[in-house]
């Protein structure tokens, strides 16, 4: 039996992947929304203290992306390059990306490790020279099975379809190389069957598994109609079939045939993050590549759903393509990052509005979250001329907020940072923000203070103390959602002088009480969450 991502042999990164996005056009909400999960992912395993590696990238080869380039009267090479440099890279930067690396499938690092690969699987006799003729959709870069087609409508009427793109597919015949893909349908359910988390979520694995059960045809991994790909070693005139060229980007970003050490530590993949659309692609053809070399397989194939505008999957070709920027430069970037992630059950389809985002925004960010810090820090300024008061009056009200914060934490990290149920997660910590808002309500500090005693003093400080480190241990556990907010909270509340780098903080110990020292210098920052403008024409 292989092993699995969670079975690595003297590995000590906890390895991500996106999957790498085709540069036939710029980047939408659909791309953005796996990367920010990975992102986020790999910022709590960050704050947990561990190693972590994340990588994404682009896929240059294949014929889609040769007549892209065609279209626009420029090379591929020339096309990418373009795309890369000014829309994906770029993209990533800006919505606070923390990828380790970005790997291009037409870089000389990916390119001789491929042919080097698939050279050898060639030698072990798992791969032979055929003829197939079949439907072939050039936007999934795959030949597809009658059954997969749907039928052709109105300007398509008569014609056989692509199911994802909606447009007709073409009938190729040409002689390609196969791999031997059929003779592991058997080893594959085996490997299914004993690892049940492999492929998630469950909806995802069901369908793996019965497409498997059905039989494995052999896969043609070579072109030779058209020339943009990483040549076929032994036979020149074909080249490597984008997608093998692709999936062995995991391998070859890690040192494959290359960096044996930093291979060692790194694969397999712990988390492969992609759309459901190339669920195959990973779930059979990247497990059997491996099974065939002798690899380690990954530790989970974890599918998101759709985004979908007005009914239509988040797409260039349907015209439902916004720019994230679109809507950072309305609600920011950390609102943007906590969005999708908030709104959506990782794994579902979900629908995007304008009108949604809107109303959580101003509910939950603004009117929960920031008006919180905002409220604590002028209090504290109003009443303890900004120095944090040391708590020395703590009833039940206190205990019952301290275990709020510990089950926050508890909730959160299982959920975010084993379940990947990022909803979940951040459910978590904002039922602890309204916990909080409603404690203050309660206790009504602002009354408390009219009490002048040394008791109603005391009582005061305990009220405030518990607000602001409650906030403390919300700056940590939101750091790795929005970082950019919660560096600001951070400073807001003194803790990067008395306790250092929010970054250092670890997010399992968020919970422990009494982490912000009295004495700390809380100050009133700016808005977190700044009151939302009309929305732009």
């Amino acid at each position: 039996m292989a092993a699995t991502g969670s079975e690595k042999q003297g590995a000590t990164a906890y390895y991500v992947s996106t999957p790498i996005y085709y540069v036939n056009d710029a980047p939408h909400l659909g791309h953005a929304y796996t990367t920010v999960a990975g992102d986020v992912l790999t910022r709590w395993h960050r704050q947990r203290g561990e190693k972590v590696w994340y990588l994404t990238g682009t896929d240059e080869h294949g014929q889609k992306i040769m007549r892209t380039a065609e279209a626009n009267d420029v090379t591929p090479q020339a096309w990418c390059d373009k795309l890369v440099e000014e829309a994906w890279k770029p993209l990533w930067e800006h919505l606070n990306i923390a990828n380790d690396d970005f790997i291009r499938t037409t870089e000389k690092r990916h390119t001789d490790r491929v042919q080097e690969f698939v050279q050898d699987l060639y030698d072990k006799g798992e791969i032979y020279k055929g003829g197939y003729e079949g439907p072939y959709c050039v936007g999934c870069e795959e030949y597809k099975l009658p059954g997969d087609l749907i039928d052709g409508e109105g300007e398509f009427a008569g014609q056989k379809l692509c199911p994802i793109h909606k447009k007709p597919v073409e009938l190729l015949k040409e002689e390609n190389y196969f791999f031997k893909l059929s003779e592991y349908g058997p080893k594959l359910l085996e490997f299914y069957a004993a690892n049940p988390d492999f492929i998630q979520p469950e909806s995802a694995r069901n369908e793996v598994v019965n497409f498997v059960e059905q039989g494995l045809q052999d896969l043609s991994i070579s072109r030779s109609t058209f020339d943009w790909g990483v040549p076929v070693p032994w036979d020149p005139k074909h080249v490597i079939y984008v997608w093998v060229d692709a999936l062995l980007n995991y391998a070859t970003a890690v040192g494959y045939g290359a960096n044996q050490e930093k291979f060692d530590g790194t694969f397999p993949a712990d988390v492969h993050l992609i759309g459901k659309d190339i669920l195959r692609f990973h779930s059979v053809i990247w497990p059997a590549m491996l099974m065939a070399q002798g690899l380690p397989l990954p530790g989970k194939v974890v599918a998101n759903g759709w985004l979908m505008v007005g009914g239509e999957k988040m797409s260039k070709s349907n015209l439902t393509g916004i720019k994230p920027q679109d809507l950072t430069s309305h609600f920011g970037v950390d609102a943007y990052r906590w969005y999708f992630l908030r709104a959506i059950s990782y794994g579902s389809d979900g629908s995007f509005s304008w009108e949604d985002f809107s109303a959580r925004y101003t509910s939950e960010l603004a009117n929960d979250y920031g008006n919180l810090a905002s409220r604590v820090a002028a209090m504290v300024g109003k009443y303890f001329g900004g120095s944090l008061p040391e708590a020395t009056a703590a009833g039940d009200a206190e205990r019952a907020v301290q275990e709020g914060l510990a089950k926050a934490v508890a909730t959160a990290d299982a959920k975010i940072g084993e379940e990947l149920d990022f909803q979940g997660g951040i459910l978590a910590i904002f039922d602890f923000v309204k916990r909080v808002n409603g404690y203050i309500t309660e206790q009504e500090p602002w009354k408390v203070a009219k009490d002048t005693t040394p008791e109603g003093q005391a009582r005061l400080a305990t009220i405030l103390y518990t607000a602001a480190e409650s906030l403390r241990g919300v700056a940590v556990l939101l750091n790795a959602v929005m970082p950019e907010t919660s560096q600001k909270l951070w400073e807001s509340l003194g803790a990067e002088e008395s306790l250092g780098a929010l970054a250092d903080q670890k997010v399992q110990d968020a919970g422990a009480w009494g982490t912000l020292p009295a004495g700390a210098t809380v100050t009133k920052g700016a808005v977190l969450f700044p009151r939302l403008e009309e929305k732009p024409a």
